[in-house]
């Protein structure tokens, strides 16, 4: 299980990518702002907080984009809290996923 003492501070998550694992699952917070325009047609910036997560082993980058999962969330603690119970939740719905990650290596490419 995923708790909230596991990811790095709001501060932190301002700058920079965070990324972790739980057993099996590999996650990634990331913060992006989308663009949208309101009624009078003013751009508005909204920052959110982007959660992906996929199965291991592998990292990020080496992992097929229709093996990844994603959601977004507010930018702040509840968003972070939010991604977290999310999260947690991919991990209870289908456990066999995350426990038999580590097998994946076998799929391995040299990539």
């Amino acid at each position: 299980m995923i708790r909230r003492e596991d990811i790095l501070p709001m501060g932190f998550l301002k700058k920079s990518d965070y990324s972790g694992s739980c057993g099996g699952l590999r996650y990634r917070l990331k913060k992006v702002t989308e663009t949208s325009k309101d009624d009078s047609g003013e751009e508005r910036k909204t920052d959110l907080l982007l959660c992906e997560i996929w199965p291991g082993p592998f990292n990020y980058i080496t992992t097929p984009a229709e093996l990844k999962m994603s959601e977004k969330f507010t930018f702040d603690e509840d968003g972070v809290c939010d991604a977290i119970s999310w999260m947690n939740d991919r991990l209870a719905e289908d456990p066999g996923k995350w426990e038999k990650a580590a097998s994946n290596w076998e799929s391995y490419s040299g990539i």
